[in-house]
């Protein structure tokens, strides 16, 4: 198996307070139905081998255990207090455990700030307490926390084993759910469970930073139904995916799903879709359905990645081999293409009706004969262009389908199986008909540690993980160009002043110029505002047919103001479509402050996308792009990365939307120039920490050709200024 690599720069606090030498169980019990009984049930049973200080003025035993009144009466140095009582009761006991020197509080109870009013006071109070007496705080409104390696189990949850699968789950349901789905699987293990709760103190970026520091914790694993602070998750998620696998399941639309009719660009970001490009971004394996959460988790726990996307399938079931070829294909996984010196090797061992063209069809030649299938994994193992090496159909069964004296010789090929998978780089994943009953060659097989599923679907997920994670391994290890640093321009910082001041969001023309001075091509183009400036821009323009459009700051969108007309030449099409955009605008909004009309030459013909920024409240600054025009909202075919972009982000971006084929031409039509494209994407990313006033930013469209872009339509929308930022400038 391949190892985990790297490490982090810094140590958690949590690794004191997850494996602690000493607990206090605050509001312990001797009731089946408390919590404080569930803990101490959970500690003893599990043999926890540091000290347990069960906290309860009524009781001197509890379970056998030494009881005490109150903390400060506790003659330890716990590291950890669970606190099981009421909520009302938390902020002192919280201020008393800090006293007494307990590094970290578990709170379980509810009716704090989810709750509000109140709640959200209580938990002020919680939390002032805590900073002032030094107490992390674990929830509140937690399910808990367990970690299996130290014996530490607060949840008594039966028959979980420790392992390499550490979990934070906002859902203690879903917990449950995984601990029983290991239970079935009977070879998956969990190193630490927390529920984060309200995360008032503690958040994911903590916990993620803390499983990819623990040496028991091989595949860090995450139920996520908000975000605090996406963007410090980001970073820490770039440090551990370096080192070891992170799986996302995130439920539901994030917290910043704030949607903005302000722009384009603001109406699409909070999405779930925004969500998982940048946690994808990160490195972040992203699962989409609940059921892949553990499957997915076990094997790249186990195997950690692949080189590469190219897949060799092996069957011995044609139907099969074709449905693994649909999944893979959906997945975006490649089928590999074997070598001629693979395929003859193949033909050496199998019969003359087998196919040796990927997916392998061993036809019918392993019925009587199935370590075969060991020996055909291990040929296409061999062969450069194999990434991965899936092996899908009956194997385990076919002493159950055949014959009873077939055992030995599937146990001889599952020994093959485990001795390939011990030298070789490459993932082998297992699907088989029969792995719901468990038959000794595929218990093998798990026991040596490769995944063994049920499901194609679930495979593929896997496999699809793995490429992913191998791919983003690569590029990170390359020398990734810096993103460019832009000094903000004296003239562009007066005019987000100038805008702030008046109340508004950039002008066009104020917008295109302040992308025209940090290097994005932006046509040439007059504002006009009366009849000499009309008549200079015909003059200058000559025959060229030109575009005309109001400006205004008050009239957001020009088409359905009646402010746009096209292809016009001369002097009096340009009067004439100026007298009748401003007509037209006046009725549209009489009372719109309208600046002039702004002249500029037609784009020549080629493909609309739209490029966007926005502050997402969340995860911080994050640019789109995607197919543009008026579509972009009901199509909703962009992709999403936080800035700043490198090179390969951006790259990445105009690859991943489905209408990349029209990028590269279609029916005739020749690519567009993606290189200028890329470039475009990296200068507005570099825009954005230079100008902190630049809230939102929308390119739509910019129009693509075969040898560069044209920026049709520029919009910036102004942060509004804050009080802080008043009195920095006073």
């Amino acid at each position: 198996m391949n190892p985990i690599e790297g490490h982090l720069p810094t140590r958690s606090p949590l690794h004191d307070i997850l494996a602690p030498g000493g607990i206090a169980v605050v509001g312990a019990s001797s009731d089946p139905t408390k919590r404080g009984y569930k803990a101490m049930v959970g500690l003893i049973k599990d043999g926890y081998r540091g000290t347990i200080y069960p906290v309860n003025p009524k009781a001197d035993m509890i379970l056998g255990v030494r009881a005490w009144p109150s903390v400060s009466a506790i003659p330890g140095n716990p590291e950890l207090a669970l606190i099981c009582t009421p909520a009302a009761t938390v902020p002192e006991l919280v201020a008393e455990c800090g006293r007494r020197g307990i590094k970290g509080a578990v709170i379980l109870a509810s009716g704090f700030a989810e709750i509000g009013g109140e709640g959200a006071e209580l938990e002020r109070r919680m939390m002032d307490k805590a900073r002032a007496h030094g107490v992390r705080i674990i929830g509140p409104n937690t399910s808990g926390v367990f970690n299996l390696h130290h014996r530490v189990n607060l949840l008594a949850l039966d028959n979980v084993r420790p392992g390499g699968v550490g979990i934070v789950s906002q859902s203690g349901n879903m917990l449950l759910s995984l601990a029983l789905e290991a239970q079935h699987n009977g070879h998956v293990g969990f190193s630490t469970y927390v529920g984060p709760g309200n995360q008032s103190d503690i958040g994911f970026d903590d916990y993620l930073r803390y499983l990819g520091e623990d040496q028991h914790t091989r595949v860090a694993t995450l139920y996520v139904e908000g975000f605090r602070d996406g963007r410090r998750f980001l970073d820490v998620a770039r440090e551990v995916t370096a080192m070891k696998p992170v799986v996302v399941y995130k439920s539901g639309a994030t917290e910043a799903g704030q949607k903005s009719a302000s722009s384009h660009t603001g109406a699409l970001a909070g999405s779930y879709a925004m969500t998982v490009d940048l946690l994808r971004q990160a490195g972040v394996s992203v699962v989409q359905y609940s059921d892949e959460i553990l499957p997915v988790a076990e094997g790249l726990g186990l195997l950690q990645k692949a080189r590469g996307k190219r897949v060799a399938v092996i069957s011995d079931g044609g139907g099969q081999a074709t449905i693994a070829a649909d999944r893979l294909a959906e997945a975006g996984l490649e089928l590999a293409e074997l070598a001629e010196e693979t395929r003859a090797k193949l033909r050496g061992v199998l019969f003359p009706q087998a196919s040796t063209v990927n997916p392998v069809d061993v036809a019918g030649s392993t019925d009587a004969n199935p370590s075969l299938l060991a020996t055909c994994m291990e040929i296409v193992a061999a062969d450069d262009n194999v990434d991965s090496v899936f092996l899908v159909g009956m194997f385990g069964g076919y002493s159950i389908r055949f014959a009873e004296s077939l055992l030995g010789d599937e146990m001889r090929g599952a020994e093959a199986m485990v001795d390939l998978s011990r030298v070789t780089d490459k993932p082998l994943v297992v699907y088989s008909l029969y792995t719901p009953i468990k038959p000794p060659a595929l218990r093998r097989l798990h026991e040596a540690g490769l995944p063994i599923y049920a499901s194609i679907e679930h495979a593929v997920r896997l496999l699809a993980a793995l490429g992913e994670r191998g791919q983003y391994l690569a590029q990170c290890r390359e020398a990734r160009e810096a993103p460019p640093v832009v000094e903000p321009r004296p003239e562009q910082l007066e005019c987000f002043d100038r805008a702030r001041a008046q109340g508004r969001d950039l002008l066009e023309p104020e917008a295109k110029a302040l992308l025209r001075a940090h290097g994005v091509e932006v046509p040439e183009e007059r504002l006009v505002r009366g009849e000499a400036e009309l008549e200079a821009a015909a003059a200058a323009f000559g025959e060229t047919p030109l575009a005309m459009k109001v400006v205004s700051k008050d009239i957001l969108h020009k088409s359905d103001a009646g402010g746009v007309r096209l292809e016009l030449v001369g002097a009096a099409a340009l009067r004439e479509a100026r007298e009748a955009i401003l007509a037209s605008c006046r009725a549209y909004d009489p009372q719109a402050e309208i600046e002039g009309v702004l002249v500029t030459p037609m784009a020549r013909k080629g493909v609309e996308v739209i490029v966007g920024v926005i502050r997402d409240p969340i995860f911080g600054p994050v640019l789109m792009f995607g197919l543009g025009g008026v579509f972009v909202e009901i199509l909703e075919d962009v992709a999403f990365r936080a800035i700043p972009l490198s090179r390969h982000d951006a790259e990445s971006m105009v690859e991943q939307i489905k209408a990349r084929r029209i990028l590269g031409g279609v029916r005739g039509e020749k690519a567009v120039d993606k290189a200028a494209l890329v470039d475009l994407l990296l200068r507005v990313s570099s825009l954005v920490a230079a100008y902190p006033a630049l809230a939102e930013l929308d390119l739509n469209p910019v129009i693509v050709n075969t040898d560069g872009y044209a920026v049709v339509d520029a919009r910036v929308i102004v942060a509004p200024e804050t009080p802080q930022r008043k009195e920095d400038d006073a």
